[in-house]
Order: C-alpha cells, then structure tokens, then sequence
C-alpha cells in the first residue's frame, strides 16, 4: 500500500473490504442502463455509508456509540446484499461480479457482527 499518513480506522480489515466493496458498487452502477437510476442512487448510498460508519465509530469514545455505529454499517451492508440481489435478478451484474461483491458483503457483515458485540476491541 501506498505510505501516506492514516488515521487508524484505516488498518481495520472491515473497513479495508467496506472500501473494497464501494469501488465495486461505483465502478457497477456506473455501467447500469438507463432507467436503472433509483437502484443505482441507493446502492452508492448505501455503499458509502459502510465505510463511512466504520470510520465514525472507530472515533466515537464509548463503546455504546461505537457498537451504534458498527451496527448501522452493518445494516447498511445488509442493505447493499438486497439491492445486489435485485440488481442480479434484472441482469444488471454478470455472475462474477455478483459473486465478488456478495463475498465481500459476507466478510463486511461477519466482521461487523463482532465488532457491534466486542466495541472496545480494536
């Protein structure tokens, strides 16, 4: 990786994939048709809002706003893994893209999973 100063929520693995995983998303919805745009506008949203929640918890100082935020990643994960889903059943993705992204969705969501009970881990 390329030696620029960080702020520490970047070594988080769950962030590191939440980033990962937006890219996808803007590099896919990028290339969905015309008349796509509201599903295209709520998967960018949702995709942002994983990385962005990671990092916001990371600063927070209690664990209870921390696990907040973890878990609103989480739910926004989860939300990104249905808008995939609807985005494969109408063709917008070919199978490996698909299977890129859920993977990614899977790791993000497991890692949250912990990171909402164990806050104070870091």
């Amino acid at each position: 990786m390329d030696e620029y100063p960080k702020l520490h929520h970047e070594d988080l693995d769950a962030y590191r994939a939440a980033i990962e995983f937006a890219a996808l998303a803007v590099a896919t919805v990028d290339r969905f048709p015309r008349g796509y745009g509201p599903l295209a506008d709520q998967l960018r949203r949702a995709a942002f809002s994983i990385p962005l929640n990671i990092a916001e918890g990371y600063g927070k100082r209690t664990a209870e706003d921390r696990s907040r935020f973890y878990d609103i990643a989480r739910g926004s994960a989860h939300e990104c893994g249905a808008v995939w889903d609807v985005a494969k059943v109408a063709t917008l993705l070919d199978e490996g893209t698909f299977v890129r992204g859920k993977t990614l969705l899977v790791r993000i969501v497991s890692m949250l999973v912990k990171m909402v009970a164990a806050p104070n881990v870091r």
